[in-house]
């Protein structure tokens, strides 16, 4: 099987860390920078609460339509061009979201924002199994979770920092962090050539995919996963308002805590994960998260709560880069396309998870029905992992 190629120009482990973290760390933030601006610019368009979501929505929306075209042509082109282009698209069309002059500039600046950083993120994934020794992939995947979860637990106070001096200053300054990670990863990032079997048509790499039965069930396996874990994950806020009468204050604090165990977990994972091995790894580190989770349904004190999903999100961020890995496992030729489908499942799953969680809270008790949905969710998920062999002794894997 023919494997990428990499140019003289090298990256140490630890320079790969460093521009894994700091590209999903600028990504991250400008995905979760919108939401806690919303009240803002709601008054400063004049419109209604729900259209003002679109502008959440705009974003998600483009990041998922274009991942699924951005995916086959990075298993063409150099990583490094395709990297460098979606940055500097990125860095400009944020930039163009805080000279918008209306709501609709707003929301395609938005769009447009998404697109480019479909065509970034799924660089990094794809090029770790390249760029680094076997040993290493989970923890350099760590660290790109990492960034990713700091991101989420930062966008909001860095937002809310920056909105005091007017809602156009936060754009700007994530413009400024993404022309700071071009120079980062122009000086840094090397040319990752694709394989030349993947030099056919455009969606050659989809045809890749399709054949291979193992790594459509790790696909639908992810998706699976994916969307128990957002109808657990997008609710929590409603939920403490709910049943514990928190403020936003409240929340935003809890999520700050909360969030901290997914970075904890995705920094300090990788020695589990090279002890356990990771097929042991993605096997008990399902069934521990689905247990934390039920254990919601039984919990009546704020605190107590926070505690639980803490450690469920230290779980899920040492279980996240095993996931990844899982995936990445299956293919050498269409690494960028596995990287965008899985952040299409991402999304999908966020939207299944939302839809379903909502009505769950509403018609069931405490946490206790989206707990179960969860569990449910994620037991369907290691059955279809179980399915394409990834518990098998003789099932690739990397370690």
């Amino acid at each position: 099987m023919t494997t990428e190629n990499i140019s003289p120009r090298t990256a140490s482990e630890p320079t790969v860390r460093l521009i894994s973290f700091a590209t999903l760390f600028v990504i991250g933030t400008d995905t979760f920078l919108t939401a806690p601006l919303l009240p803002l610019l709601q008054r400063e368009f004049s419109v209604t609460v729900s259209q003002s979501g679109w502008l959440v929505s705009a974003y998600a929306l483009g990041y998922a339509l274009f991942a699924l075209i951005a995916g086959p042509v990075s298993d063409r082109l150099d990583r490094r061009k395709v990297l460098l282009s979606g940055l500097i698209g990125f860095t400009l069309l944020t930039a163009a979201c805080g000279g918008a002059w209306d709501f609709w500039s707003l929301f395609t600046a938005r769009l447009l924002t998404g697109i480019a950083a479909a065509f970034v993120t799924p660089q990094i994934w794809a090029s770790i199994p390249v760029l680094v020794v076997p040993s290493s992939i989970v923890k350099t995947m760590g660290y790109a979770t990492a960034g990713l979860a700091i991101a989420q637990v930062a966008g909001i106070p860095i937002a809310s920092f920056l909105s005091s001096l007017g809602w156009r200053v936060s754009f700007f300054a994530i413009a400024t962090a993404g022309a700071l990670l071009w120079i980062l990863l122009y000086t840094r990032f090397p040319n990752v050539r694709p394989a030349s079997a993947t030099k056919g048509g455009l969606f050659t790499p989809y045809a890749y995919v399709v054949r291979s039965r193992p790594l459509m069930l790790s696909l639908s396996a992810y998706l699976l996963f994916q969307t128990g874990n957002f109808a657990a994950l997008s609710f929590i806020g409603s939920w403490f308002s709910r049943d514990f009468g928190a403020t936003q204050t409240m929340i935003g604090a809890a999520m700050i805590v909360i969030g901290l165990g997914n970075a904890i977990g995705s920094l300090t994972g990788s020695r589990l994960v090279s002890h356990l091995g990771q097929q042991r790894s993605l096997l008990l580190g399902i069934i521990a998260l689905g247990a934390i989770y039920l254990l919601t349904a039984f919990v009546h004190t704020m605190w107590i709560a926070i505690a639980v999903l803490a450690l469920g999100m230290l779980v899920g961020g040492f279980l996240f880069p095993v996931l990844m890995s899982e995936l990445q496992s299956h293919t050498d030729l269409a690494r960028g396309t596995v990287s965008s489908l899985a952040n299409a499942a991402m999304y999908a799953g966020t939207t299944i998870g939302g839809a379903v969680g909502g009505h769950l809270l509403t018609q069931f008790s405490g946490y206790s029905g989206v707990a179960v949905f969860t569990v449910v969710a994620y037991t369907a998920s290691l059955g279809v992992y179980a399915l394409g062999g990834a518990f098998r002794t003789d099932a690739r894997s990397i370690q």
